[in-house]
């Protein structure tokens, strides 16, 4: 019995320590577990801190400044190619090529793209290469259109034009050096005939960045050319086209991807104008040797067929940039750059048909009025010689206009009066722009308010004596005598000279100028007798139909004397005004100026027969 209570005990003693030791384990158990896993806690809790700051960065830029950096991107590979149009052509009457385009290569540089370290050592060798200021370079990619300065402009920008082939394939070499240059095909613009109609054509040069500025508005850009001068500038709008232009998607290595937009430039109208070559050329040919101008037109329409002025240039020069040390050279060489067509003159004796027209149209001086002549004119104690030192006895205008008497026509000044003279002046265009395209001069008729003003003196009677044979303060521009030419040949009608070629010239022809028909019939009488038996027998040849005209000459204007001569032709039913105006020496004659009306009326017949 006894030993069965022991044996119990000890079994229950054994479950006892059993059941500690199970205790036991799991405490262990438990405790090395929560050891193995302090670092995976530690390592889980740093992941959730990085992946939280990583979420809030991108959070950010996607989000709040994402709109920023897509537009860096998209500049980054984003080109815009510009293309510039092609400027109209300039034709004359006849259909031929006054001025044109041709094509050059040319140097673009994209700044976006060029390393700003290593931009000054690139800058320096194309300064070198393309034979330019480093900082001429360094200006034109520091502006754009948009005024996006420098190495943020998406467009590319042209640095250089007419490249010569060796600069071609230097710069081709080079483009593996500089990231950004393009050579690229440019229009120009080329005037085929060289000086010929210069100063009627122009030229065109590209647009400083001051002007850029002023232009932007209009569709210009940086490296643009405009009209500076002449038809060129008249009808920039016409001829110069617009823009056109390809957005591109490049790659990290500058290659294109793809086409994202295509616009195409649109060239500019072709302009038709009076001008006919073949007259051009003979007055081009005709003023070679000599300072002056010529001018061609017809009578009935204002198409002004010639203006040759001289010396001249050749516009091709200005079809690239010129340093402004050259322009100013040129502008003080002989003033080739003035068009002395529309620049005034003392008129001389050609403004005696002014002075009878006054006097025929007041009734107590009609058209047969007969004044006696003298070797001298004394007026309150001075003496005007007649031009002989003679006289030509009794006169009337006829004769008067034929053989050139000073005398006549200043009784006729004097009797009618500054006022009056002046009031037919501007009848006939004088002191009034004539309304052609080109610049001009308005002239000058001048009265006692004028002088005043100008002098702080009273108007004399020496003034109205020099005034009624074209000298002294009245000037005129040789079209302005063309204009009054023409009234007398078309029959007493205004017209407006033009350069722009229309089907109808209706609109370039005024009204009657109200003279009577006895006035501008002895007039033209008085014309034709000059020719035929008076001072301008050198337009009496066997080569020309019947031809009316007057000469006037202004004896040491300035430094030297003037010619002029205006005339038309055939007499009966004119087609074409002629007129010249010469500066011309002691050595040279006096009929200067007739003999140039002469040779090109020869070429004018020759084409028009």
């Amino acid at each position: 019995m006894e030993k069965k209570t022991s044996q119990s005990r000890w079994q229950n003693l054994i479950k006892e320590k059993k059941h500690s030791l199970q205790i036991f384990e799991k405490r262990t158990n438990n405790l090395t577990i929560g050891q193995r896993n302090q670092p995976f806690l530690i390592m889980l809790f740093i992941s959730f801190i990085l992946l939280g700051t990583i979420g809030s960065r991108l959070f950010f830029l996607q989000l709040i400044e994402g709109e920023s950096y897509r537009n860096k991107a998209e500049k980054n590979s984003v080109r815009i190619m510009p293309k510039p149009p092609i400027r109209g052509n300039i034709y004359d009457t006849k259909g031929r090529i006054l001025a044109s385009t041709r094509f050059t290569h040319s140097a673009y540089l994209w700044p976006i793209v060029i390393s700003k370290s290593s931009w000054p050592e690139n800058r320096k060798y194309l300064a070198k290469l393309l034979a330019l200021p480093e900082k001429s370079i360094e200006a034109k990619i520091s502006e754009s259109k948009n005024k996006k300065i420098g190495y943020s402009s998406p467009t590319l920008i042209r640095i250089a034009s007419r490249l010569n082939p060796a600069q071609i394939t230097e710069l081709e070499e080079f483009k593996t050096k500089l990231n950004g240059l393009e050579i690229d095909v440019e229009s120009i613009r080329n005037y085929p005939n060289k000086e010929i109609a210069a100063h009627i054509l122009g030229y065109t040069g590209e647009l400083s960045s001051e002007e850029l500025q002023k232009r932007n508005t209009d569709g210009y850009r940086l490296g643009d050319s405009v009209g500076r001068m002449g038809i060129e500038a008249a009808y920039e709008k016409k001829l110069r086209g617009e823009w056109g232009g390809i957005e591109l998607e490049i790659n990290g290595t500058g290659r294109i991807t793809k086409i994202l937009g295509r616009k195409v430039a649109k060239s500019g109208q072709d302009i038709t104008l009076t001008l006919d070559l073949d007259i051009q050329k003979a007055a081009e040919v005709a003023l070679k040797k000599h300072t002056g101008a010529i001018v061609v037109i017809k009578p009935h329409t204002g198409e002004v067929l010639a203006m040759a002025s001289s010396p001249t240039f050749d516009p091709n020069f200005f079809s690239t940039p010129i340093a402004p040390k050259v322009w100013g050279q040129l502008q003080s060489k002989n003033k080739s750059f003035v068009n002395r067509a529309l620049q005034s003159f003392p008129p001389a004796s050609t403004f005696k048909i002014v002075t009878a027209t006054a006097g025929m149209e007041l009734e107590k001086y009609p058209s047969n009025t007969i004044l006696q002549t003298f070797p001298y004119l004394n007026v309150k104690g001075e003496s005007f010689k007649e031009w002989d030192k003679l006289g030509f006895g009794k006169t009337g205008y006829i004769k008067a206009l034929a053989l050139g008497s000073n005398a006549f026509y200043r009784q006729i000044g004097l009797k009618v009066g500054e006022n009056t003279l002046a009031k037919y002046a501007n009848l006939y265009g004088f002191g009034s722009k004539t309304g052609i395209e080109l610049e001009e001069d308005s002239g000058l008729v001048a009265n006692k308010i004028w002088k005043q003003k100008k002098y702080q003196k009273n108007w004399t009677e020496r003034d109205t004596v020099n005034m009624s044979i074209g000298q002294g303060f009245t000037k005129a521009t040789p079209l302005q005598i063309a204009v009054m030419f023409s009234i007398l040949a078309n029959g007493g009608y205004a017209i407006n000279p033009h350069l722009l070629k229309k089907v109808d010239n209706k609109e370039y022809i005024q009204n009657h100028v109200n003279l009577k028909n006895s006035t501008i019939q002895t007039l033209r009488e008085g014309l034709r007798a000059a020719v035929l038996s008076g001072t301008e027998k050198t337009l009496k040849t066997s080569n020309l139909p019947p031809v009316a005209g007057k000469s006037g000459i202004v004896e040491k204007f300035s430094d030297k004397s003037y010619a002029w001569f205006g005339g038309f032709a055939p007499y009966s039913n004119p087609e074409v005004v002629v007129v010249a105006f010469i500066k011309y020496s002691d050595q040279e004659k006096e009929s200067i100026a007739a003999l140039i009306v002469r040779e090109v009326m020869e070429t004018y017949f020759k084409h028009n027969s």
